[in-house]
């Protein structure tokens, strides 16, 4: 569906402000608005990047202890990083209950009736079903809750594509160990990220930031093979669309409901009336980011071991290697457009 199509389709819905369709009090009233826009939402139309593969990589070398996600369709575990590993902070389509008496809905069932645009409800109450997603009115799911103490035993923490402005998600960078390097992979600098010793900027889009590191450590070949077997026959999007910076995602996001508002707002023959947003380049530096790209002669790279696993040794980077990352040197490698995993 046409995003063009999707914000025509939900004008004729009488939303009463755009925002309503992400809240669970309006579904029960109304819950059509947000079958629409699962129906454009759902996955299976996007293949996982090549970050979405390096995260199964470092599963797979026993390196990756959990990964958390504000991104709802699941396409950590469409490139093979086992479920246990994955958390999800605002749940995902991988379920589905009834919002009365919590009954598990079938996911075949439920995905031929976002197919369809039909209300799913309970076999058991008759109540309505919604995927596991939550609403703006909801708290976060339980299993990153119970998790979030889980941050303070990595020995490394890589953060990639994420624009660090929701609160909860944020309070995570904070949460490490003040003794645990932090990476962020990203397009511009978040947070407080780059004020600790051990911080480590890798300013750039989020795929090729990836590869490059996979190449100083001997990984691309693994992670080219990871990558390629996501590929399916089903697949029609290409890679090059795929949002790779969470960052984009949200200013996405943002546009889809400034868009919907306008949409009420013409279908309505009012004067467009601009939904509360975040400004993106408000706060975004107008030099080059001065972050030390590099702290000390190596750059360590590695994960902690889940305790079933048998521990790993760090690998470490030389520097010098980096033609563009050249030691005790900033480096920004900004695009043209600000930009997800």
């Amino acid at each position: 569906m046409l995003l063009s199509d999707l914000y025509a389709n939900l004008a004729t819905l009488n939303l009463p402000y755009p925002e309503a369709i992400f809240e669970l009090e309006y579904f029960r009233q109304n819950p059509l608005p947000f079958y629409t826009l699962a129906q454009a939402i759902y996955p299976g139309k996007y293949r996982p990047t090549l970050t979405h593969s390096f995260i199964r990589l470092l599963a797979s070398r026993r390196l990756l202890h959990k990964c958390f996600t504000q991104n709802i369709d699941m396409l950590e575990r469409r490139a093979g990083v086992p479920n246990y590993k994955v958390v999800e902070a605002r749940g995902s389509f991988a379920s589905q209950k009834c919002i009365d008496c919590h009954e598990p809905y079938d996911d075949a069932r439920m995905k031929e009736c976002i197919r369809k645009k039909v209300v799913a409800h309970c076999e058991k109450c008759g109540g309505l079903v919604k995927p596991g997603i939550a609403f703006s009115d909801e708290s976060p799911p339980d299993e990153f809750t119970r998790a979030i103490p889980s941050v303070g035993m990595a020995d490394l923490l890589i953060i990639v594509g994420t624009s660090l402005t929701t609160p909860s998600f944020a309070s995570l960078a904070d949460s490490a160990n003040p003794l645990c390097p932090r990476v962020l992979v990203n397009l511009d600098r978040v947070g407080d990220l780059g004020q600790r010793a051990d911080d480590v900027l890798l300013l750039g889009k989020c795929d090729e930031v990836i590869r490059d590191l996979c190449k100083e450590l001997g990984w691309e070949q693994e992670l080219m093979t990871f990558w390629e077997e996501t590929r399916t026959d089903e697949d029609t999007t290409p890679k090059e669309s795929i949002i790779d910076n969470e960052a984009e995602l949200q200013t996405k996001v943002d546009d889809l409901v400034s868009k919907i508002g306008t949409a009420l707002a013409l279908d309505q023959g009012q004067e467009k009336n601009k939904p509360k947003t975040e400004d993106k380049g408000k706060d975004k530096p107008t030099g080059e980011t001065e972050a030390k790209i590099v702290q000390g002669e190596k750059l360590p790279v590695g994960a902690i071991p889940t305790p079933e696993d048998n521990p790993v040794s760090k690998v470490d980077i030389d520097p010098s290697l980096h033609s563009d990352l050249p030691a005790n040197q900033s480096s920004s490698r900004r695009e043209d457009t600000p930009g997800k995993l």
